[in-house]
């Protein structure tokens, strides 16, 4: 045994130095080199996290601005996707310019036919009952990659509450997010002057201004061929983007022809989203809410001055829904706005339109109870819609014998009595 003891072990016992020498391998130089080695490994894993990181999002900004614009040097200054707010002064560039554009405000003059920045063919969007430019905002058509778009562009007369004005509109709209039967939001330029929203645009404009046409014999387009299979179809297009903003705690309280926009393919997209921001931003200042839309198409509640809600949405599109079926015509003709309120009062309802099946003018009445808590919800009346689209006339095309009065309508309508009727 101690013959073995000393093979094994060659130092004396009591000599540190020479235990020290013989095992300094095993104790202190491998649990330096471990050491070491993970401190490398550790240093390489975060560098290539760090990169991963800024790959990925380079690659996430790369894609979205892939799908907005397919080539380069589109858009000039900030493109503001869902969740971007433009008012935090944040450049983002959407696309790499090759080339700066001169910072020139456009005027009508040069927007004729022309280009402005990144849009070709830029002109004037003609105007209409519905569509009208305001005193800050003019309304162009262009085009932007092989696509036809509407530009809201801000006027030289505008002031600073004008752009700020302008400016929490566009985010008002990005943040409300994407949604098939909401028209695009393709762009906003705020970095370059003046600052252009690029929305798409949809072929036959206003649902209004088409139901009109639709009543004229000597338009010639079967595409305004209106059945009440198509008044479903489009009804509940509508019905699916208002009840998206209702998820999104937006309020639209200007349900009616005029806020809805229409395809070549007659896809109907909500839109007149200026009373919702006017109350967003009105409630963020804590300031009152004023009406300032037509009253023919308003629930009684809102009409009393009381607060706005999905129901009162819901009235509105009851509204909608006879503006469709009699092509144009607005609801309670017969009577003054001022006479409204208290005619609802009274117990008394919309009349039954000619031409109207019984289960549409069913929906029609379950929207436009008195009561709101009586009112139809937005998932039963999109079931509703549904259920009437499969058994819906496909064949008979619409028709109203009796021919525009634009002067008669005016007056039927309550637009004296109205501040603003604008939707874009």
């Amino acid at each position: 045994m101690a013959n073995n003891t000393t093979t094994s072990d060659p130092c004396a016992a009591g000599d540190n130095l020479c235990i020290i020498r013989t095992h300094q391998q095993a104790v202190i130089i491998v649990p330096t080199l471990l050491l070491f080695f993970t401190l490398v490994i550790a240093l390489a894993m975060t560098l290539v996290s760090c990169l991963s990181r800024k790959r990925t999002r380079t690659t996430i900004l790369a894609h979205y601005s892939s799908s907005v614009h397919r080539r380069e040097g589109r858009l000039q200054g900030i493109d503001a996707p869902p969740g971007l707010d433009p008012l935090e002064h944040e450049e983002l560039p959407m696309a790499v310019q090759k080339a700066k554009q001169p910072n020139r405000k456009a005027t009508p003059r040069e927007t004729t036919g022309g280009r402005v920045g990144s849009f070709r063919h830029v002109t004037v969007l003609p105007q209409t009952l519905s569509i009208n430019s305001s005193k800050t905002v003019g309304l162009y058509r262009a085009r932007m990659d092989n696509r036809d778009v509407v530009l809201r562009m801000l006027k030289d007369t505008a002031n600073g509450a004008d752009k700020r004005h302008f400016l929490g509109f566009t985010s008002f709209v990005s943040g409300l997010g994407p949604h098939p039967f909401l028209p695009a939001l393709l762009g906003v330029v705020t970095a370059s002057s003046p600052p252009v929203m690029v929305m798409e645009e949809l072929r036959h404009r206003d649902l209004l201004g088409f139901l009109w046409r639709c009543r004229r014999v000597d338009y010639d387009e079967s595409a305004c061929d209106m059945t009440e299979r198509t008044v479903f179809t489009m009804a509940t297009q509508v019905a699916s983007a208002l009840d998206y903003l209702h998820t999104r705690r937006c309020v639209h309280g200007n349900v009616a022809a005029r806020s809805v926009l229409v395809g070549g393919d007659l896809m109907a997209k909500l839109w007149g989203l200026g009373s919702a921001y006017r109350r967003h931003a009105q409630a963020d200042a804590g300031g009152g809410m004023e009406v300032l839309e037509l009253k023919k198409w308003q629930a009684p509640e809102v009409l009393s001055r009381r607060t706005f809600s999905p129901s009162s949405d819901v009235w509105s599109f009851g509204m909608l829904l006879y503006e469709m079926i009699t092509l144009g015509d607005p609801p309670f003709a017969e009577l003054l706005a001022t006479e409204l309120l208290q005619h609802l009062q009274r117990g008394r309802h919309l009349q039954r339109p000619s031409g109207c099946s019984g289960s549409l003018f069913a929906i029609i009445t379950s929207c436009s109870q008195w009561s709101p808590r009586r009112r139809v919800s937005m998932a039963t009346l999109i079931a509703k819609l549904q259920e009437g689209e499969r058994s819906a006339n496909g064949r008979t095309v619409i028709r109203v014998s009796e021919p525009l009065d634009t002067g008669k309508y005016l007056r039927e309508a309550g637009y004296g009595e109205a501040y603003n009727y604008a939707v874009l």
